[in-house]
């Protein structure tokens, strides 16, 4: 087994992994959604009057509609559905009446979940010199051949590692650096729980490191239920299909890129 691999699952199984592990992603809740009053007037008009077309459009206008149901979304992305499918928007409205408008406003105004804000926190996390160096821009970067974490959002990195490195995936990457003259380019997922979404991020770590004919040393960088050691499909995977390659959590990072 890859030496990080093996070190980041004994740090999560033996040590205070969770708790250092909050300096890396404090995964604090966001404030609740703003709504613009104007638009919430509309839908307060809406309601009384018991107009389903007018209720159901301007609640399709915020961030985060009401109900969870399937047909939302195809309504989100086509709003001339709406006069088409009377008993559809029939019946997401009646749902509407029984919740009322108070948990309407509650529903529409809950915070973030915690996964979807949880992408830039590496990134800042790096900024606080946790790696021993401050991340630069891409021209303080480019400039020498120091050691060295780009600075730059997941798009610039992936064009200049494209045009450097020969890194041919479509795909942003979270981390580039260089210590003692080696690049590094690589994903950062913190994965909170098992299956979904969390499966798909893992995937997409695992196809940056897959990614051929690249000049530079391609790390996945993980953290999460992925280091639990039980019979999950995650540790499963990483530690019997991809046991040799450089697969790490965040806070063996620093020791390994001193170790290049």
């Amino acid at each position: 087994m890859n030496y990080w691999m093996d070190l980041s699952i004994q740090y999560a199984n033996q040590r205070n992994y969770l708790d250092d592990l909050f300096c890396v992603y404090p995964t604090i809740p966001n404030g609740i959604r703003e709504i613009d009053q104007d638009r919430w007037s509309n839908i307060e008009q809406a309601f009384m009057n018991k107009d389903d077309n007018v209720l159901i459009k301007y609640l399709l206008y915020l961030d985060l509609f009401p109900i969870k149901d399937s047909y939302v979304a195809f309504l989100k992305r086509d709003p001339t559905a709406i006069k088409r499918n009377p008993k559809t928007v029939a019946r997401l409205c009646g749902r509407l009446y029984e919740m009322g408008l108070d948990k309407i406003y509650e529903k529409c105004t809950e915070p973030k979940e915690t996964n979807r804000q949880i992408g830039p926190l590496f990134k800042r996390w790096c900024e606080t010199k946790a790696l021993g160096v401050v991340p630069v821009t891409l021209h303080e970067f480019c400039k020498n051949n120091d050691n060295a974490i780009l600075n730059a959002s997941d798009a610039k990195m992936q064009s200049w590692a494209e045009k450097v490195l020969g890194y041919k995936r479509n795909k942003g990457l979270d981390f580039i650096a260089r210590f003692n003259g080696k690049y590094v380019i690589g994903e950062a997922k913190f994965l909170s729980d098992f299956g979904g979404h969390q499966d798909a991020q893992l995937e997409d770590a695992i196809l940056t490191l897959k990614e051929p004919n690249v000049k530079a040393m391609k790390i996945a960088i993980l953290d999460g239920v992925v280091w639990l050691k039980t019979q999950n499909k995650m540790y499963k995977t990483i530690t019997e299909k991809f046991s040799e390659e450089n697969i790490m959590s965040a806070l063996v990072l620093r020791e390994f890129l001193y170790s290049l």
